[in-house]
C-alpha cells in the first residue's frame, strides 16, 4: 500500500489499525502489519482514548497570500490596463496601496487569479554589426 509523504492515512487505514490493536495484537506486529510507525499508532491511541477521534484532522492552516486584501484592486487594475507589465503593475501597488511585493509574488498571485500575465514590452534590438578583433598579420583592405 502507498501512500504520498505529507499525507494522512486513509480513514479505512486508521480503522484497520485500530482494530487490530483492539483485536490483542502486539504494537510492534501491527507497525510491520500495516507498515506504519510505531510512532502514528501510539499517537493515534492517545488521540482516540483522550477524543475520540480516529479519522484525520484538517490540515494546519498557511498564512494568507500577501495580496489577499487586493484582490479585488488587481483584478480591476489589469482589467483596465490590460497591457500593464507586472513591473508597472508592482509601481501601482506601491504607489496606491503601500504594498510592496516582489515580481515573483506578483506572477504567481495573477496567475491563481486567472489573469495574464504579462512581463514586459516586446522590443527588438537591431545591433550593428561588430568589428572583427584585430588581426596583426592581417593585409588592411586597399584605399580606394
Amino acid at each position: 500500500m502507498s501512500r504520498r509523504q505529507g499525507q494522512p492515512y486513509s480513514q479505512d487505514m486508521r480503522e484497520r489499525v485500530l482494530g487490530a490493536l483492539d483485536g490483542g495484537m502486539a504494537v510492534r506486529e501491527v507497525a510491520a502489519l500495516f507498515g506504519v510507525s510505531l510512532s502514528w499508532i501510539y499517537k493515534a491511541q492517545a488521540r482516540r482514548r483522550l477524543t475520540g477521534e480516529t479519522g484525520p484532522r484538517a490540515p494546519a492552516n498557511r498564512p494568507t497570500p500577501k495580496l489577499a486584501p487586493y484582490y479585488d484592486a488587481l483584478r480591476a487594475e489589469v482589467a483596465a490596463q490590460p497591457d500593464a507589465t507586472l513591473h508597472r503593475l508592482r509601481a501601482w501597488l506601491l504607489e496606491v496601496h503601500g504594498v510592496s511585493v516582489s515580481v515573483a509574488v506578483l506572477w504567481t498571485t495573477l496567475q491563481r487569479l486567472g489573469l495574464p500575465l504579462k512581463q514586459s514590452r516586446v522590443v527588438r534590438f537591431v545591433r550593428p554589426a561588430r568589428p572583427l578583433p584585430f588581426q596583426p598579420n592581417a593585409v588592411p583592405p586597399a584605399a580606394e
